[in-house]
């Protein structure tokens, strides 16, 4: 089994960026999280991190043949990126949708996703947690199929 797990703009700068909001764990503190759940459970991941949305679509289309699943944390993309969707769409993986704050709770600009109605799941506001979450969440939906 093979996930991959893309990360959106700015995930670059956690640990230093509004730690009240998204707390003081670095993006590579999760990413050894991630992998380690991934060697207990055999499954192998890929890691992706960008700031731009173009970065982010190639990459889908690009890893999209070779994993069975992904983890999407689009950042500030959920809230607006067709063509994310659009690329998703297009590969026809599952996905779930994680991201650390609870997005529901925020601004009302960051009360809609639209990657959601495309996901099996969404995992939002437990911190570092709910990439743990939405592994565990994709690997049972990936082995139940």
């Amino acid at each position: 089994m093979r996930i991959a797990v893309l990360n959106g703009p700015n995930l670059n700068l956690l640990g230093q960026r509004e730690p009240d909001i998204y707390g003081t764990t670095t993006l590579e503190e999760i990413e050894q999280l991630v992998r380690h759940r991934a060697v207990v459970s055999g499954t192998e991941v890929e890691w992706f991190q960008t700031n731009g949305e173009g970065e982010f679509v190639t990459c889908i289309q690009q890893i999209g043949a070779r994993v069975d699943g992904f983890i999407v944390n689009a950042a500030a993309f959920t809230h607006t990126s067709l063509a994310i969707k659009d690329a998703l769409l297009a590969v026809g993986k599952p996905l779930v949708e994680a991201h650390l704050s609870n997005i529901f709770a925020r601004e009302e600009m960051r009360r809609h996703s639209v990657l959601a109605d495309i996901a099996v799941g969404v995992v939002t506001g437990f911190g570092s947690t709910s990439y743990l979450l939405a592994f565990d969440g994709l690997l049972a939906h990936l082995e139940n199929r």
